[in-house]
C-alpha cells in the first residue's frame, strides 16, 4: 500500500484571498480524512500566504491521520515542529520567496546542520524526510544524516513524462533501489497527477507515501473533492 498524503496549502490559499474562514481548513481536511487520505501534508512559509502557523497548531489537535510539515527548516519552523511533534517533518532547502519547492537538497554542503535537525526531530519521536533529487551521491549523504527517509522531487519526471515515460522514470527506479539499500524508505512529491501517477507507483519499488496538492485540489474543482481522492487512491493500487 501506497499511503496518499493531501496536500492542503491551495485550501488555505483561497481562504486567504478572500479573508474569513471559508473553506475552513480543519473541515477540509478531516473531509480528506474520511474520503480515504492516509495523511495530510502541511507546508507553512514564512510569509504565511496559504498555511498559518496557527492552522498547524489547529490541525493537530483534529487530525487522526499521518501528518506530514514540510518546509524550509528557519527557527521558527523548527520551534514549530518540535512542538506540534508531528508523525513526520520533510525538510526542504526553498528560499523563503519561492513560489514552490523546486529542487532538493544539497545534502553534501548542508551535511551538519541536517544532521543536527535529524537527531533533534528523532529526540521527539519525529520521522525525518529530506527532499532530495534523484543523483546517487546526494542520495548516498542524505544516509550519513540519519533520515529515516527521502523525498524524491518528482518534477523533472512530470515534466518529461510525456516526452517518454520510460527514460523520465529510470533515474527515479535507480534512487530508489540506492535508498532501500543504504536502509532509508522512500516518498515522492511535486507534480504528481492522474496523468503520471500511476506510472510512477506502479514502477518505484518500495514507495511508501505520495505527498500532493496543486494537482488533486485542481481535479477536484471538477470531480469534487470525495471522487478526486479515490481517484488518486487508484492510482497507487
Amino acid at each position: 500500500m501506497i499511503n496518499l498524503s493531501v496536500n492542503i496549502n491551495k485550501i488555505a490559499t483561497i481562504r486567504n484571498s478572500r479573508g474569513g474562514n471559508i473553506p475552513d481548513i480543519k473541515q477540509v481536511a478531516l473531509d480528506c480524512e474520511s474520503f480515504g487520505a492516509q495523511g495530510i501534508t502541511v507546508h507553512p512559509r514564512p510569509d504565511g500566504r496559504h498555511i498559518r502557523f496557527q492552522d498547524v497548531y489547529d490541525l493537530k489537535s483534529v487530525l487522526r491521520t499521518e501528518f506530514n510539515i514540510e518546509g524550509f527548516p528557519g527557527d521558527d519552523f523548527v520551534d514549530l515542529v518540535l512542538k506540534i511533534r508531528p508523525a513526520q517533518v520533510t525538510l526542504v532547502p526553498d528560499a523563503h520567496d519561492a513560489i514552490t519547492s523546486d529542487s532538493g537538497w544539497d545534502v553534501k554542503n548542508h551535511l551538519d546542520m541536517l544532521t543536527q535537525l535529524v537527531e533533534a526531530f528523532r529526540s521527539k519521536g519525529i520521522r525525518t524526510s529530506l527532499f532530495v533529487d534523484t543523483d546517487p551521491e546526494n542520495i548516498e549523504w542524505a544516509e550519513k544524516t540519519g533520515t529515516d527517509r527521502i523525498e524524491l522531487y518528482t518534477g523533472h519526471y512530470a515534466k518529461n513524462y510525456e516526452k517518454g515515460r520510460e527514460a523520465a522514470i529510470e533515474p527515479f527506479v535507480r534512487a530508489a533501489y540506492l535508498a532501500k539499500n543504504l536502509g532509508m524508505g522512500v516518498n515522492a512529491g511535486h507534480d504528481l497527477s492522474l496523468l503520471n501517477l500511476t506510472y510512477f507507483a506502479s514502477n518505484i519499488p518500495w514507495l511508501e507515501e505520495v505527498s500532493i496538492g496543486h494537482a488533486l485540489i485542481s481535479d477536484a474543482l471538477y470531480h469534487g473533492l470525495e471522487k478526486t481522492i479515490a481517484m488518486y487512491k487508484a492510482c497507487l493500487k
